[in-house]
């Protein structure tokens, strides 16, 4: 008999690959030197790493060389591919890496497109070593949910106090975080980009690809502070946590 739970984690997968798929075939790469988490990644280099990007699309934080990008989306992987980076399908839930193998682990706006949060967190926890970091990024407050959360397939926000209990839970412990996201501001905005890419997704794509040089442009400079950030008023954070030698989660080494 057909687990009912199986086959819905099958549709949301389904669903984020077309959705995405889709995404990533209008547009182009977006080297990782042009976010403003290029001085962080940048300083958290090291020789000798195994550097992992889960779910990078077309925006990698990581560098192109020497980075294995993990990600469920063909054209992602193809355009990743033909600059020279590493690539793997794969989804957050089941990578395809062993155990305590990555030094340093980026997964950016995945977390929450994820319905079990404690298996991918389980799964980011296993293929980490002790020591090693992980930058990850979420969307903060329920109370702040909004149709873009629902059309990019996110299916929650965090409290602050909840994200770090959780993290904790898995053996990630949050070393220092800062305000993040290009998300626009104004409502008006982010629902004429949801129609244009629902009725006219190829001009929309065409607009995308000219003014994501300019959004990024204008990219604040990342403030880190340590621990978690004061998550008042603040749509998206960015974490940089360090695993533990030992987890206390019964799933996690």
């Amino acid at each position: 008999m057909r687990n009912p739970r199986d086959a819905a984690a099958r549709n949301i997968v389904e669903d984020n690959r077309r959705f995405y798929e889709s995404l990533w075939s209008g547009a182009r790469l977006v080297r990782p030197q042009r976010f403003n988490t290029w001085p962080l990644v940048s300083r958290l280099l090291a020789p000798q790493q195994c550097r992992v990007e889960v779910a990078p699309g077309l925006r990698p934080r990581l560098p192109l060389e020497d980075t294995l990008f993990i990600d469920i989306s063909h054209a992602a992987l193809a355009s990743l591919k033909a600059v020279g980076a590493r690539v793997a399908q794969g989804q957050i839930g089941s990578l395809p890496l062993a155990s305590g193998s990555a030094d340093f682990l980026c997964a950016f706006d995945v977390i929450e497109h994820v319905e079990d949060e404690d298996g991918s967190l389980a799964e980011l926890a296993r293929v980490t070593r002790p020591g090693a970091v992980m930058l990850a990024s979420v969307p903060l407050h329920p109370e702040r949910w909004n149709a873009f959360d629902e059309f990019v397939g996110h299916h929650r926000r965090y409290e602050p106090e909840r994200l770090l209990a959780k993290l904790d839970e898995h053996g990630f412990v949050v070393e220092q975080s800062a305000i993040y996201g290009l998300q626009a501001k104004s409502s008006r905005v982010l629902e004429a980009g949801m129609w244009w890419l629902t009725h006219q997704r190829e001009r929309a794509m065409w607009w995308y690809n000219l003014f994501m040089p300019l959004s990024l442009s204008r990219q604040p400079k990342l403030v880190l502070e340590p621990g978690m950030i004061d998550g008042v008023g603040v749509d998206e954070v960015l974490l940089v946590c360090r695993r533990r030698a030992a987890a206390t989660h019964g799933n996690t080494p």
